[in-house]
């Protein structure tokens, strides 16, 4: 498989990078993912989208969906961030890094749009991300291939969920589902490139349990 440049420039950096400065960066990233602070590279789709009149009851709905949503970003940063320093090829920690940075863009989104809304992001971000910093760091210890069919099976579901946010999404509602859609556009494109890159898929057992994991997440962020 080629790599974009993107992808070169961060095989090339990884070289030079120490434990340690692995270490500092990887704690830099963590504090600005839970802090709420996050950069898009790309602009928000809801953009251009229009601003339709909700109910306070339908507002509060939407905002608990984005909210889920924002932290299915957290998790991500975090499963991306330990995947990729635990990766035990340069090839690998590029890739994850890469979808790391494309999946920034959704977690800026996110919030930019729980703020539009009137909401703010989970309590409980600090769990979520310590969590999920703990599955990307046992997926990465079991290898390559069973670290990248664990992003297979996590993209898998989240773009499930995202099709099931966008049928519970108010029908005016077109900012926070213009988001969702290009969301679920990425998430598929990150696990086809994972399938690509000689991902084992996840036995059964760990999809279920992973599942279940996501479920206890999603129940619980959409109030907290």
């Amino acid at each position: 498989m080629g790599f974009s440049p993107i992808a070169s420039t961060i095989m090339a950096n990884t070289r030079s990078i120490n434990p340690l400065d692995h270490l500092i960066v990887g704690m830099d990233k963590a504090l600005r993912v839970i802090a709420g602070v996050a950069s898009a590279s790309r602009p928000t789709p809801a953009a251009h989208a229009a601003d339709g009149q909700m109910d306070a009851g339908e507002q509060r709905h939407a905002a608990g969906l984005m909210r889920v949503n924002h932290v299915g970003e957290v998790c991500a940063q975090a499963l991306y961030n330990s995947q990729a320093r635990f990766a035990k090829s340069d090839a690998m920690r590029a890739q994850f890094a890469q979808a790391g940075r494309e999946e920034e863009d959704h977690l800026a989104w996110t919030a930019q749009r729980l703020a539009e809304l009137g909401s703010q992001p989970s309590l409980l971000n600090p769990l979520w991300y310590a969590g999920a910093y703990a599955l990307g760091t046992v997926a990465a210890q079991l290898g390559d291939a069973r670290s990248l069919g664990f992003v297979v099976e996590t993209e898998r579901q989240v773009e499930e969920h995202l099709n099931g946010h966008l049928s519970q999404l108010p029908a005016q509602d077109a900012k926070s589902r213009a988001i969702v859609e290009q969301m679920r556009t990425d998430e598929a494109a990150h696990g086809a490139a994972a399938k690509e890159m000689g991902a084992i898929e996840a036995p059964a057992p760990v999809k279920a349990a992973m599942s279940a994991m996501a479920k206890v997440m999603t129940t619980t962020a959409y109030y907290i």
